[in-house]
């Protein structure tokens, strides 16, 4: 697709959710100033994405997927204003850089970090899709979503480092250790020197709407190190949680073997 054609899709939406009710092919022509042909079969790929939806009067409407990409970025902005202050006294109390994680389709993305005084020379944009087979917080998520799970099973597993695990046999039983656990590690598995922890933040509902990550120095991650990782990462979560209406119950897993 050109440029210009991905940003008159851009252009259809927000004469759509401006207008607020369904509008005919004509209609948007008129108001956008586009040749029938190419709107047509644009609006077609549009349908087929469920980005619009076409009823028998052929009026053309927002569809279901737009709706709830609009909603997902209304809760990440709730969530990252929600997370900061937690994040933050995580990063002051551990010194590592601290992030948070959601959870787009398929893809696992950094929505906000907290740097701490430990600095580590990553390069980590927010947004960009992290590997899920390889990154503590890639296999939290998977571990936690039996669909995902099995996508991830079913994919290519690159080894990043030689410590990455490669054999979905192998991966499957990591996830089951992660579910057991409550948390996940990466053990230099995406990045040599780096290890990663991840815990999952859960709305009222309980659903696994986001995750705290820590990224640590190899160096720095020993036993006593991680229990106090996961006793403050712990903390934090419970603070987030409670404050999206999730109660968590329960006798808390061993910290670490």
């Amino acid at each position: 697709m050109s440029p210009e054609r991905y940003l008159r899709t851009f252009d259809i939406l927000k004469l759509l959710t401006e207008r607020n009710i369904p509008l005919r092919l004509t209609e948007i022509k008129q108001a956008l100033n586009l040749p029938v042909s190419s709107l047509h079969n644009m609006l077609q790929t549009m349908v087929s994405a469920e980005v619009v939806t076409v009823d028998d009067d052929l009026r053309y409407a927002v569809g279901p997927r737009t709706v709830s990409l609009a909603l997902r970025t209304v809760q990440s902005l709730d969530l990252r204003t929600v997370a900061r202050r937690p994040l933050q006294d995580l990063a002051r109390e551990l010194e590592d850089d601290v992030y948070l994680a959601l959870r787009v389709g398929q893809r696992i993305i950094y929505v906000d970090r907290v740097l701490g005084s430990q600095r580590i020379s990553l390069d980590i944009r927010l947004g960009e899709p992290l590997m899920m087979h390889c990154t503590a917080i890639g296999k939290l998520f998977a571990a936690l979503d039996g669909r995902l799970e099995a996508h991830v099973l079913a994919g290519k597993l690159p080894k990043m480092t030689a410590f990455t695990i490669t054999d979905a046999k192998q991966l499957k039983k990591e996830f089951a250790r992660i579910r057991e656990a409550g948390f996940s590690r990466s053990e230099q598995e995406a990045m040599a020197g780096v290890v990663g922890y991840a815990l999952p933040i859960r709305d009222g509902t309980g659903s696994t709407v986001a995750a705290v990550h820590v990224s640590v120095l190899s160096s720095r991650a020993t036993k006593t190190h991680e229990r106090k990782i996961l006793t403050q990462a712990r903390a934090c979560v419970e603070q987030i949680d409670k404050q999206l209406g999730h109660e968590r119950s329960g006798v808390r897993k061993r910290a670490a073997a």
